[in-house]
């Protein structure tokens, strides 16, 4: 018997893009809610359930766009940061994804693949209800001063990325090579 969604979940999946420009609406907070809920449904070796989700209000998202601009103007100057204050200025959302660290190097590993696992999960509900995500991960997810910001022990929580969301207003075009280039069948 033919699964009807099997054509709209591929539709989702290979129309999915990240989106660097963003309208200046909020998205409302009951959908991206409605998007966690559906997040934590990804594998999860163990059940361990390692995902923390930070949504951040005007004034932590503005502290850690201070934070990036003075980590941008000591590498490469007053220009250079200031273009990205105001480029960071405009995001619309700001959703800071974590995961709980384990002292076991496989067990972490795996959390680790969970939580990614579960970013996408968030990325392709999002995406199917007309908006868009970037995740990004640049040196400001990794300095000390963000996990002061968002008052995370680093030992003990993990920043996987910075995920910016909100309504596209311009959606990049896209080609992947095959898969077939990827695979190998072995006996």
């Amino acid at each position: 018997m033919p699964n009807l969604n099997h054509h709209l979940i591929s539709d989702v999946i290979r129309s999915r893009r990240t989106i660097n420009q963003f309208a200046p609406e909020p998205v409302p907070t009951e959908i991206v809610l409605e998007g966690l809920e559906l997040a934590i449904w990804a594998p999860n070796h163990k059940l361990t359930q390692p995902w923390r989700f930070y949504l951040l209000g005007q004034e932590t998202s503005q502290r850690i766009v201070n934070l990036n601009a003075d980590m941008v103007r000591e590498s490469k100057g007053p220009e250079a940061a200031q273009k990205k204050r105001e480029r960071w200025s405009t995001i619309p959302g700001w959703l800071v994804v974590t995961y709980q660290r384990s002292d076991d190097a496989i067990r972490d590993k795996e959390d680790y693949a969970a939580v990614c696992c579960a970013i996408q999960n968030l990325s392709l509900f999002l995406w199917d209800a007309g908006i868009g995500m970037k995740w990004t991960s640049g040196p400001v997810t990794r300095s000390d001063e963000i996990y002061e910001i968002l008052n995370l022990d680093r030992k003990l929580e993990e920043i996987v990325g910075v995920m910016w969301y909100g309504y596209p207003t311009e959606t990049p075009q896209m080609k992947r090579r095959p898969a077939a280039e990827f695979v190998t069948q072995l006996p």
